[in-house]
């Protein structure tokens, strides 16, 4: 390997998270200006971010592709993907689902907490339930929701599992220490979240909590060696984060 190619490598292993970023960033503000760009709209709603995401994660998926077979190996191995370990993967998805939704919660309740006191649990629906979606007819809302519940999931966790942790934490711990490796691909995942959160009294609570959870992934990456078990667990919550859209368009027809 030149020494060119390590300097573009080294480059791209905090490039590719901030790219990731900065995408998302702008897909977030064009799908806002789009639905009237409201102030109190941004950021967008959770299902206008979920079908934002997807130019963002294929153009994520073929940059990571293409940085990985440039250094000789491939999103296969990186991932861990074996066809006789798919129902494994998943078991361990779930329980790693479990292990690190518990911190994630706690986080939140705590933030909430520290912000309105005996008034915590009152005021979550107020946090994180937008009640500002663009005025868009029932038909619409029911494809945008088919688009989300169909395309977030499948692409956004490998998409993300495999920037975050897969290229930008496993070349970070090939030069320095691994508590900073491991950090550092967290920070900048729970930072991307600002543009996921419901509500703009939400954003520093989403940016706390998907560090802490970025910083759990990091630590069952670096043990596992194996980033599918993640892909599964991040999966089922992007999953669970889309399907209600479904029924927005009953929600507005009731």
């Amino acid at each position: 390997m030149t020494t060119t190619h390590l300097r573009t490598t080294e480059r791209w292993v905090i490039g590719l998270p901030l790219l990731r970023i900065g995408l998302v960033a702008i897909a977030s503000t064009v799908v806002w200006l789009l639905a009237g760009a409201q102030p109190e709209a941004f950021p967008p709603s959770p299902l206008l971010s979920s079908v934002a995401m997807l130019p963002v994660n294929i153009v994520c998926l073929v940059v990571v592709h293409r940085l990985v077979r440039r250094d000789g190996g491939s999103l296969r191995e990186m991932l861990g993907w074996r066809r006789d370990r798919v129902w494994r993967d998943l078991a361990w998805g779930v329980l790693w689902l479990t292990v690190m939704y518990l911190p994630f919660v706690a986080v939140m309740i705590g933030l909430m907490a520290l912000r309105f006191g005996a008034g915590v649990f009152d005021s979550f629906e107020t946090v994180f339930v937008s009640d500002t979606l663009p005025d868009l007819p029932a038909a619409a809302w029911g494809v945008l929701g088919v688009i989300a519940a169909l395309t977030f999931a499948p692409l956004n966790a490998p998409a993300e599992e495999l920037v975050y942790r897969g290229y930008a934490q496993g070349g970070l711990a090939k030069r320095m220490p691994v508590a900073l490796a491991i950090t550092i691909p967290a920070v900048l995942f729970g930072v991307q979240h600002i543009w996921y959160a419901p509500t703009p009294d939400a954003v520093v609570i989403f940016v706390c909590c998907f560090t802490v959870w970025g910083l759990i992934s990091g630590l069952i990456y670096r043990w596992q060696g194996r980033l599918m078990p993640l892909v599964f667990a991040h999966g089922l919550v992007n999953l669970f984060f889309t399907l209600p859209a479904l029924f927005i368009p009953f929600m507005i027809g009731a």
